[in-house]
């Protein structure tokens, strides 16, 4: 029987009051993925450095504007 197997298995023995705190603790095994994914690359950082030292260009308007400006150039 495999790991997961094991947990489907055990986790349908659990009493339904209980459950709030299987999926409370789940969560929180599974959180840090999210967070790794919300701390910007190299090439973010670079990008966030040069529009501090006045270099760039800053886009102002919607994600449509954007998309076409790129796409003009």
């Amino acid at each position: 029987m495999s790991n997961s197997e094991r947990a489907m298995q055990l986790l349908e023995a659990v009493p339904d009051y209980k459950i709030e705190y299987v999926i409370a603790y789940l969560q929180g095994v599974t959180a840090g993925d999210e967070i790794l994914e919300k701390i910007p690359n190299e090439e973010t950082v670079e990008a966030m450095q040069e529009l501090e030292n006045g270099g760039g260009t800053v886009f102002e308007g919607s994600a449509h504007d954007f998309i076409s400006a790129m796409l003009e150039s």
